[in-house]
């Protein structure tokens, strides 16, 4: 640890609420991407709940400036959000959340989030996002910043298999779909659930695209991790990711991508619940 060498207090992590019980649907890839860092490193910490209506609010009075845009070039506010009382920092990026628990934390629990490793592993978009994808603002560990965005665009491209079974909350389910067709440029009536032929398509194109990331995986064939026993944080931002999948992708689908790539997925997916707890 740092200059915060004592045990801290209780830091505050603002996630995404879906439907009840949210612990059980709880699926936003960044959230759990700050989740993962903080069980790792052991730090105490509470979730604050937040209606995906009310992220914006509640993102502006934490004094948290937006940190992605729009592609119209517009503010687009989301979480996580992390506050750490014992420094009174408040920290609205999941990259940079990460990085500052390294900072100021570098010996807590499961010691180096960012252990050296070159991370070669590159996906160009092939889709235009409502949404834009950048690099961490935060330019330390460079190859974990490009792995972040690369990993972020693969997934990205790929969230229409999923976008039918969000477990969405019920009270605000209608607007969050209008607020989701409005980003999306399409009609309010308009079906987000892609069926037939072109699901098909875009699960084979799925499969594909993860092959080139589990090569990344394989040159530690012992596994389940990138460097092999060692977790690191590479491995939170691909387990991320698949608790998204893990969540809202159905049965049948999610179990043949856990068996993609020698079962790649589906082991990394199982080992980190060892960082899974929700506090």
């Amino acid at each position: 640890m740092s200059a915060t060498e004592s045990t801290p207090q209780h830091m505050t992590l603002y996630d995404i609420a879906q439907k009840p019980p949210v612990e059980e649907s709880c699926c936003a890839p960044n959230p759990w991407k700050a989740r993962f860092a903080l069980n790792f490193k052991q730090l105490p910490y509470v979730t604050t709940w937040v209606g995906m209506l009310d992220i914006s609010r509640v993102r502006r009075s934490l004094g948290a400036p937006a940190c992605r845009k729009f592609a119209n070039g517009g503010d687009f506010y989301t979480l996580p959000v992390v506050q750490d009382p014992a420094t009174d920092a408040t920290v609205g990026d999941s990259y940079d959340i990460a990085v500052y628990l390294e900072t100021q934390y570098p010996g807590a629990g499961g010691g180096n989030l960012f252990p050296e490793q070159a991370l070669e592993f590159a996906f160009e978009p092939t889709v235009d996002f409502p949404t834009l994808l950048t690099l961490p603002r935060d330019g330390r560990y460079p190859q974990y910043g490009r792995f972040n965005l690369s990993v972020d665009t693969l997934f990205t491209t790929f969230t229409s298999l999923i976008a039918g079974g969000m477990p969405l909350d019920p009270a605000t389910a209608d607007e969050v779909k209008a607020e989701f067709a409005r980003r999306a440029g399409v009609g309010p009536g308009q079906q987000f659930t892609l069926e037939g032929a072109a699901r098909q398509a875009t699960l084979d194109g799925f499969d594909k695209a993860l092959g080139d990331l589990a090569k990344l995986y394989a040159e530690h064939a012992d596994g389940p991790f990138v460097l092999g026993g060692q977790v690191s944080y590479a491995d939170f931002i691909v387990g991320a990711w698949l608790r998204l999948f893990f969540v809202a992708m159905p049965r049948e689908e999610w179990e043949q991508l856990r068996t993609w790539h020698n079962g790649t997925f589906g082991r990394l997916h199982d080992a980190l619940d060892a960082f899974a707890q929700i506090q």
